[in-house]
């Protein structure tokens, strides 16, 4: 079957249901295409900075999401095995949201009918005649759209056509999960991390019963990356083994932890050079999210900056399609004019806002793989003087505004 639509969304994560909701708050409809057949969470939490808390808010979802995680008061850096110490900067509201949390309350406040289940793009190209987007679905379907937003993640087939098609692979590894202390786990409110020269592991409280943590680690052969990806409890095992000077609290943490929610995740990112070199649009057609500046999670900036996509696009879309009827006849009213000269300008406007905010953060990320990776002591000592100099202020990515929508 072949349709025609005003505003496709593809991809129905975090990105594409804030990108449709913030449509949604400026007036305008769109259609968000979702692969899987329900709504779904890639990894279990998402700790949420001071910047991605102002996103929400302009999305109108930031008090509700507040009532389901308790904020963390401070934060701290531990050495192991010698237990030395060191203050974790905050910088302002932080607090570890379950990730389906955050996907039901963004979907909550789309129309019905907005997010279509079940639906993977294939491929997406420009139809000869009129230069309009054609959308080619795996069920033979095709969608012929004025306007396309690219939220369909790392392996985005919408970046694929506007020139964004590189990614890399980070040697480190990060494996996530959920443990739940029944009654209570009696820890402090606040952002905790620990690592010796094997690992990382970090933890924060959701609320009084429910932990979040996460580990990270580098592939030590292509051997054990084969197996431990694909078996949950392995993974898990093989961690707490690796953990045999860590206390006995984080130990029993990890060890502890509800089997289902252990999740392995590699760590591929959007190289900060593509996206200050490539095109972030073409035509009508335009990306945001994992799509446009996927990134490991090491600053937690990835859902955040996502956030930050949608609120910003929203506000340059709508500052450019809509027209105030004007005829002096009958109410004044407000019309859609989804002209490809309007809709290149808005998105060129937001590529150009954006496109500095993901060079930076991508930027700031990478520097930090490359001290956690194993290579040379040079580099590393060339990498601590750049981000010695580039990032000085090392939460100054919490204080980016993305302005009101």
């Amino acid at each position: 079957m072949s349709e025609e639509r005003d505003i496709v969304v593809v991809g129905g994560g975090i990105c594409g249901l804030a990108t449709g909701l913030a449509l949604h708050r400026k007036g305008i409809q769109s259609l968000v295409l979702e692969r899987s057949e329900t709504l779904r969470a890639t990894g279990s939490a998402i700790i949420m900075q001071p910047n991605g808390w102002r996103a929400l808010d302009q999305l109108g979802v930031g008090p509700k999401l507040r009532k389901t995680a308790i904020a963390m008061e401070g934060g701290r850096i531990v050495s192991i095995p010698d237990g030395k110490q060191g203050p974790i900067l905050l910088g302002g509201e932080v607090r570890c949201l379950r990730r389906m949390d955050l996907i039901n309350v963004l979907a909550e406040g789309l129309p019905s009918n907005t997010v279509r289940f079940g639906c993977r793009v294939v491929s997406v190209e420009l139809d000869p005649t009129t230069s309009r987007p054609l959308l080619h679905l795996d069920d033979g379907g095709t969608i012929k759209a004025k306007v396309v937003i690219g939220c369909d993640g790392v392996y985005s087939v919408v970046a694929n056509i506007v020139g964004l098609n590189k990614t890399g692979l980070y040697p480190t590894y990060v494996t996530r999960g959920f443990t739940r202390y029944e009654n209570g786990h009696g820890l402090a409110n606040e952002f905790v991390v620990m690592r010796n020269d094997e690992l990382q592991l970090g933890w924060l409280p959701i609320d009084d019963r429910l932990v979040y943590w996460f580990v990270t680690r580098n592939w030590t052969s292509p051997e054990s990356r084969a197996t431990l990806s694909k078996d949950p409890m392995l993974l898990r095992s093989s961690i707490v083994k690796a953990m045999n000077d860590f206390p006995t609290e984080a130990i029993q943490m990890v060890s502890g932890s509800d089997l289902a929610t252990v999740q392995y995740t590699e760590l591929r990112y959007r190289p900060p050079w593509e996206i200050l070199r490539r095109s972030l649009r073409k035509g009508v057609i335009v990306v945001a999210g994992d799509a446009m500046h996927a990134m490991a999670p090491f600053l937690a900036q990835g859902g955040a900056a996502s956030l930050e996509d949608a609120v910003v696009l929203a506000r340059c879309l709508a500052e450019k399609i809509k027209l105030a009827n004007s005829d002096g006849h009958g109410p004044r009213e407000t019309r859609l004019s989804f002209e490809k000269p309007a809709v290149e300008e808005a998105f060129e406007k937001y590529s150009k806002e954006r496109r500095a905010r993901a060079f930076w953060l991508t930027l700031q990320t990478y520097f930090i793989a490359m001290l956690l990776g194993n290579y040379s002591g040079i580099i590393k000592l060339m990498t601590v003087l750049l981000m010695a100099v580039l990032f000085s202020d090392k939460i100054g990515h919490t204080r980016y505004d993305c302005g009101r929508l």
